[in-house]
């Protein structure tokens, strides 16, 4: 099982949006595919349709309490399951900061359903925080998958988030951590400033930066309050056709192995 953290500090990048529709359009591949939702705002929850369900998330895992394969539930799609994520998890950044050893609580947790192999990947819709929860998410990562927003700045934060990956590896906590893709979002054709982020992103990233963009989309924006992936919600719309096509060049990339550590594409 490959654990992949969606991350990105920014708020607004479309990291859920990716984290979601990223887990479905590989479920519908065929992948076995378990969504984790650590922000305590839960969105990633609520856009596969499932409510807040009592005593379930990485809430107590995270602590020791209970093991996190307990808290696995079945979705719609077949292939996808998720760990629904609940206001507890706030709390929790509180709590596992007082705990020795406080930045692998995740990865230890974790642990139960690497070894039960049900799943091809575990993906972590991280909240948008350089936090507890953040920390841990990417020491128990195997790779970082980075939204990043076609708007001005679009390249602000990333810098700290490369630090932090170069400061957890050196840690020893999880050496081999790395950046396997930054994928562009909210693309707007229309925009000479959509265009030249693509290219800025490209030129200094080169094979790491995703060829799929992902287009600004009323549909992308409307699915959530429904309940609803974008493949639930607009089958044939330009939305989905991006994540179809993310989900693919993820897959291809996975068979290479492009990452990006340190400043060096490996």
């Amino acid at each position: 099982m490959k654990v992949i953290a969606v991350a990105n500090q920014k708020g607004g990048v479309g990291k859920t949006t990716t984290s979601v529709n990223l887990a479905a359009c590989l479920a519908e591949k065929g992948k076995r595919v378990l969504l984790a939702d650590l922000d305590p705002q839960a969105n990633a929850t609520s856009a596969i349709g499932l409510g807040e369900v009592e005593g379930i998330s990485l809430y107590e895992p995270i602590l020791g309490l209970k093991p996190a394969v307990d808290m696995i539930l079945p979705t719609r799609m077949e292939n996808l399951f998720a760990i629904p994520g609940t206001m507890d998890m706030a709390g929790a950044e509180v709590e596992v900061a007082r705990m020795p050893n406080h930045i692998v609580q995740l990865r230890n947790a974790l642990e139960g359903i690497r070894e039960a192999a049900l799943f091809d990947y575990l993906i972590l819709d991280c909240p948008p925080s350089l936090g507890i929860l953040m920390t841990n998410s990417l020491v128990a990562a195997d790779e970082i998958l980075v939204p990043i927003q076609c708007e001005y700045y679009a390249l602000e934060g990333l810098s700290k988030l490369m630090r932090i990956t170069e400061d957890i590896r050196n840690s020893g906590n999880n050496p081999t951590l790395a950046i396997s893709g930054l994928v562009m979002t909210m693309f707007d054709a229309r925009t000479n400033l959509s265009m030249a982020v693509i290219k800025d992103v490209r030129d200094h990233f080169q094979e790491v930066a995703y060829q799929t963009v992902i287009p600004r989309s009323v549909r992308l924006s409307e699915a959530p309050s429904f309940g609803k992936t974008i493949l639930e919600y607009d089958p044939k719309g330009p939305g989905t056709i991006a994540y179809q096509a993310l989900a693919q060049e993820f897959l291809e990339r996975q068979k290479r192995g492009v990452s990006f550590v340190n400043g060096v594409i490996e």
